[in-house]
């Protein structure tokens, strides 16, 4: 199936055929190369006995994620209970990455679709409860995964005791039942080549907690974990059955600096007009800190290259300009030039289009993110 098939009429706008007259700044994507990579990181993951359940939160696309799941994802991971709305129109598979806390957030949660095999990722005793009272007074029963934390130090419980004591715990609640266990190796930043101590600690830590969950008899069937900056190194996490890579569907700066993708796998870019050249040795473009975002990852400093000219980076930014450094190139933009930037956070830089401007070939069309916001989705 074509980009073009996998993405319905439902999801996209009507859009000129001539890119040229659409207003910049815009999220533009290659949707034949968005394909590809979703072909690439699914021969992979079957080719080590891997599930692929990316996470949506890259491309908050309903068009994106059909290419996805065309290319053989099991499923999709979520982070926002919006996502969770608009994702469950195309797949019976859902893991929710993010414990829900409140009456408000559990009732959405729990109108879900009852076809759905709906997962969520928590690392407390108090979101379990919760659910778990809230899902057995309405008669469904929501699968349980708890996270551990494996060196990033933002959430998760510490260790192997904890992981088996809150899965001991879902196992004997109604309303729950323990399916697996989930971490995130996001401090796990360095090039690819430098990753192997790094992650034969995580692998260390699974482990650990593998053996501690076996021997309170609680086999999970669940073993989420990957980045994509460890991506191509995820099999190397013995016990591991699937991965959540979802900037691979696109890659960035950062993706490219790590070593996980090169400059033909860049799906995503910003495109951008320059506006001014009148600062020698600097050109400014009207990609500014709402269309690229701040995030400093990446090497080299700044916020972004450009695809054409990798040699020139986005300076710095404000709200509406985006400064290029002109020091190491000889090419001089004019006015009006159209210039594609590859931003060092694809995810963040998504989330601030209002749709994004999509090339399928000659055919260009305008996919809207369904998945932005927080409201119910009304689709």
């Amino acid at each position: 199936m074509s980009p073009s098939e996998a993405s319905s009429s439902r999801d996209l706008l009507p859009a000129s055929a001539d890119p040229t007259l659409l207003e910049t700044p815009v999220g533009y994507v290659d949707l034949r190369r968005v394909a590809a990579n979703a072909e690439r990181v699914a021969k992979y993951a079957s080719a080590h006995g891997l599930g692929w359940r990316p996470h949506i939160k890259t491309h908050k696309s309903r068009a994106i994620a059909r290419i996805q799941l065309e290319a053989g994802a099991v499923g999709l991971t979520v982070a926002t209970l919006h996502e969770a709305e608009v994702m469950a129109t195309l797949t019976d598979d859902l893991l929710l990455a993010y414990p829900p806390v409140g009456a408000r957030k559990l009732d959405r949660l729990l109108r879900l679709p009852l076809t759905l095999d709906l997962k969520v990722a928590l690392d407390s005793v108090e979101v379990l409860q919760a659910l778990a009272t809230a899902a057995e007074a309405v008669g469904r029963t929501v699968g349980i995964v708890v996270e551990q934390d494996v060196g990033m130090g933002r959430v998760g419980v510490q260790s192997g005791d904890a992981v088996t004591g809150l899965a001991s715990r879902a196992s004997d609640l109604a309303g729950v039942e323990f399916r697996g266990i989930l971490f995130y190796p996001g401090h796990i930043r360095m090039s690819h080549e430098e990753q192997g101590a790094h992650l034969k600690d995580v692998a260390d830590r699974v482990h650990e907690t593998l053996e501690r969950l076996g021997a309170a008899g609680l086999e999970p069937g669940i073993v989420s974990g990957g980045s994509t900056p460890t991506l191509w190194r995820s099999h190397e996490v013995a016990g591991l059955t699937e991965i959540r890579s979802g900037s691979c569907i696109f890659n960035d700066r950062e993706a490219v600096d790590v070593g996980v993708a090169s400059r033909d796998d860049l799906a995503y870019t910003v495109l951008a007009t320059v506006i001014s050249t009148a600062v020698p040795g600097r050109a400014v473009v009207d990609a500014g800190s709402k269309a690229l975002s701040k995030e400093t990852r990446g090497n080299g400093g700044g916020f972004g290259f450009l695809l054409d000219h990798p040699e020139v980076v986005v300076a710095s930014l404000s709200e509406e300009h985006g400064v290029l450094d002109l020091g190491s190139t000889t090419w001089r933009p004019a006015i009006g030039e159209r210039v594609r930037v590859v931003p060092n956070h694809v995810c963040v830089s998504v989330n601030l289009q209002d749709h994004l401007l999509a090339r399928d070939g000659d055919q260009h069309s305008l996919l809207p993110l369904e998945g932005r916001g927080r409201g119910p989705w009304k689709g």
